[in-house]
């Protein structure tokens, strides 16, 4: 068995749904069981988003659950479509008919479970299934919830771990990782093996090819992941698994970005503290807890350096105090960094290009500094130009 997951760019126009039907048609015909996962086409979240806060300045989080999960909606019923066009047949469900069963919390919910009887009955049939991804129900609210932006990954795995897939593919509008963003940076290098430590590293600190915990899931349960192009015949993919290759102490593997970094003081003695006034206030207007990055404790007063996408660090904004300053954090995945003079060189060529360093976070396979988000893209350039 074989899971496909189909990013929203490689969705974005008809003629891409067409090709995507014609690979899974052929992979139909040589006798594989399909199950494809599909996020909403193109930028139609961005634009959901938009229309919703278009309408309110601070969205209920039930109801944004409600507005985003039509997105992947549209995208599995008009690839369900397509291959039934091609005599291959195909039913689309949603997270909830999937059995994708999650926590209770809006916008960022987390898998609790997944009970796909609906699925493995189709599947048994003969037929491909389609699923929306991103999305899951709450079995003790019996909410429609989703599971963050890039969350189509996590279902993907989540589903692959379930059927016990020979492999999970991730199919993107890319060849595979690089060594940093193309789009950002120039003179990337294609990476095309990597351990899931490496990927976890690259995600957390911002690589946009996988959600974070989708590689989380599949470290932990030994899923195979295949990042590869979804259109056309490539050669070129990134093959992610236990193996580890080898790299000499200190070199970079690959560099990453959040773009939206924020500080968030309070007026608190200690970090117990700090951690139950943000989960407290979060929880009263039913939003996640954003991405902790960094901690400061001085003075009876905690800082937390933390992400989130934009539009819940603007909901976030609403609730706890959040710094204004526009900053972004930029990350060198390596290994050996905490035992090499990676960070003296670091901050020679952040210098040499006048880039203030704001903070440098130190990590067994990682270096983050922490600059203004004006100086975010030579940054990159910068730290990807000493791998």
């Amino acid at each position: 068995m074989i899971v496909q997951k189909y990013g929203g760019s490689s969705l974005a126009r008809p003629d891409q749904i067409q090709s995507v039907a014609d690979r899974v048609a052929r992979l139909h015909a040589a006798g594989e069981s399909v199950l494809l996962v599909v996020s909403a086409m193109g930028k139609t979240t961005d634009q959901l988003v938009s229309l919703a806060y278009s309408v309110s300045s601070s969205p209920n989080r039930r109801e944004f659950d409600m507005l985003l999960t039509t997105g992947e909606r549209i995208s599995m019923a008009l690839v369900s479509m397509a291959l039934n066009d091609r005599g291959v047949p195909s039913i689309s469900f949603t997270g909830s008919q999937a059995g994708i069963m999650t926590d209770e919390l809006h916008s960022s919910a987390r898998i609790t479970d997944v009970k796909p009887v609906r699925v493995e009955a189709e599947l048994g049939r003969g037929h491909v299934v389609v699923l929306a991804g991103f999305q899951g129900v709450s079995p003790k609210s019996k909410e429609i919830t989703t599971l963050g932006r890039g969350g189509s990954d996590v279902t993907a795995v989540a589903m692959a771990a379930y059927f016990k897939a020979s492999r999970c593919e991730i199919r993107k509008d890319v060849d595979g990782v690089h060594s940093a963003d193309p789009n950002v940076v120039s003179g990337t290098r294609h990476l095309p093996h990597l351990s899931y430590a490496q990927l976890l590293d690259m995600t957390f600190w911002g690589a946009k090819v996988l959600h974070y915990r989708s590689v989380e899931l599949a470290a932990l349960l030994k899923i195979p992941l295949v990042l590869c192009m979804a259109h056309g015949e490539h050669e070129r993919e990134t093959v992610i698994d236990e193996a580890a290759p080898m790299y000499e102490q200190a070199r970079i593997i690959s560099v990453n970005s959040h773009k939206d970094v924020r500080w968030m003081t309070l007026d608190v003695p200690d970090l117990v503290t700090a951690f139950s006034q943000v989960s407290a206030a979060l929880q009263k207007v039913s939003l996640p807890l954003p991405q902790m990055l960094d901690s400061h404790v001085a003075g009876g007063r905690v800082s937390l350096l933390i992400t989130s996408p934009a539009e819940t660090l603007g909901a976030i904004s609403q609730v706890l105090p959040l710094a204004t300053d526009e900053l972004s954090s930029v990350t060198a995945t390596c290994q050996g960094a905490f035992a090499s003079p990676l960070a003296e060189q670091v901050a020679q060529a952040l210098a040499h290009k006048s880039i203030v360093v704001h903070k440098m976070i130190f990590s067994a396979m990682s270096l983050t500094v922490v600059v203004e988000t004006r100086d975010r893209d030579r940054t990159l350039q910068a730290l990807h130009e000493l791998t």
